[in-house]
């Protein structure tokens, strides 16, 4: 009795200890900057991965930030050619460990057009057509008066105003539409896809046409699944295969 009461103990002694060391698992945040070969040049949308599933991606400068485990090993990926795996543990600066990849300067060399700032364009144009954005079809609805309960006489007039009503609401539909085509635009634009994909016309054009993703999955998809499905549909591209029906099948209803 002693003895198997000793083993009992000991065994819950070991599940605690076990449970403690995994519920204090040590999480760590690497930061650090993307080059090209020369180290001149910040890379833009590599991937960073980790082999617990995390990923992000680098920002314009090249900068990235991910939070990783003691476990963890994490690697990069540009234009599908990953690098080695790097053990958490073996980093020495974690807050700024920058690398360097093996991409050829001319691939850098692109004139950049700076466009025209979206979300500034899209707040003037609400403001321009504020009333056509703001339009509702009319409706009787009971007002306060010094008299009790009326209606709006000019809501009421409103709605025998048919032709007047089909245009705003006809108009309203195709601004709505024409800042969402923007919005894809403003995303999903040929800069990105370029340095993703290494593609130049006519074969650049053909892959924004084919693969230009709906409004919904481009509203919703954060930087990292965006530059994943760029890159996802460029492999199904050079695979002479279609576009995935849940990406696009908003534009062709």
């Amino acid at each position: 009795m002693p003895l198997r009461f000793l083993y009992i103990t000991a065994f819950i002694i070991t599940a605690l200890l076990v449970a403690g060391f995994s519920a204090t698992a040590q999480t760590y945040t690497i930061r650090g900057a993307v080059y090209d070969s020369s180290r001149n040049y910040p890379l833009e949308a590599v991937s960073v991965l980790s082999s617990s599933g995390k990923g992000t991606v680098t920002n314009a400068d090249g900068v990235y930030k991910i939070e990783v485990t003691e476990k963890d090993s994490i690697w990069f990926s540009y234009l599908n050619k990953p690098t080695k795996k790097f053990a958490v543990l073996k980093i020495a600066n974690p807050l700024g460990f920058d690398i360097s990849l093996q991409v050829n300067v001319p691939t850098l060399k692109e004139v950049k057009i700076r466009p025209r700032n979206y979300k500034q364009d899209s707040v003037q144009n609400r403001v321009d057509y504020a009333k056509i954005f703001n339009y509702q079809k009319p409706k009787i609805k009971p007002t306060m008066n010094g008299m009790g309960v009326g209606f709006d006489l000019d809501e009421i007039i409103n709605m025998f105003r048919f032709k007047r009503n089909r245009s705003m609401a006809s108009f309203q539909r195709r601004l709505l539409l024409e800042e969402e085509d923007k919005f894809i635009a403003h995303r999903f634009n040929k800069a990105l896809v370029r340095r993703l994909t290494l593609l130049e016309s006519p074969e650049l054009d053909s892959f924004m046409l084919l693969y230009r993703p709906s409004h919904t999955f481009t509203k919703m998809a954060g930087d990292y699944e965006f530059l994943y499905y760029i890159k996802t549909a460029f492999f199904r591209f050079k695979k002479g295969f279609r576009p995935m029906p849940a990406i696009k099948e908003e534009d062709e209803e």
